[in-house]
């Protein structure tokens, strides 16, 4: 029987932030964010998408397809070339300086500061692009997302419509979102 030594128990540890690779979405990623699917609980995916759907909708994969990296961006995170998270934003036609964000993190990697280095590395990306002011619809349920938000933008007031806080997020954030 072989006796494993430090050295290699280490290299067969659970991966760790050091180990995610954060870049843009790209061409190459539509399957993925398909099987991204099949880590993420019904509640992850409720709280992103706002309904009961068992895995990532088809709309949702076939928009990310159709990015232009100005107006529509989305940075990935990979393990291993596997998806484990995922974070956009979309800049709103009427108001070019603004722009909605989304994120969704695979559920063995929230609460880890995943999200936080998404929205940190995303809102330097759309500042660098001319936004100014983020829009975030969080799910009242989601007290993870909603912690974050006041963590990085201290001052921040939503309106709550249909279940969900509505925030109006100005860019930079007070408090930087990378440094939790």
């Amino acid at each position: 029987m072989k006796q494993l030594n430090v050295r290699s128990v280490a290299r067969i540890a659970a991966p760790t932030l050091e180990d995610v690779r954060i870049r843009p979405y790209g061409v190459t990623d539509h399957d993925r964010l398909v099987r991204m699917s099949d880590r993420l609980s019904g509640n992850s995916l409720y709280t992103r998408f706002f309904s009961g759907t068992p895995r990532i909708p088809d709309y949702y994969v076939a928009a990310m397809d159709r990015l232009d990296h100005w107006d529509r961006d989305a940075l990935v995170a990979l393990v291993g070339g596997e998806m484990v998270g995922i974070a956009e934003y979309v800049r709103d036609v009427r108001e070019p300086s603004r722009a909605e964000i989304a994120v969704l993190v695979a559920d063995l990697w929230q609460r880890c500061g995943l999200g936080s280095r998404l929205v940190g590395h995303l809102t330097r990306l759309a500042a660098r692009r001319g936004v100014t002011e983020l829009g975030a619809d969080v799910i009242l349920t989601n007290r993870g997302a909603l912690l974050f938000i006041r963590h990085g933008w201290p001052a921040a007031r939503s309106r709550t419509e249909e279940g969900a806080a509505r925030f109006r997020l100005p860019l930079p954030p007070p408090v930087t979102a990378a440094r939790r």
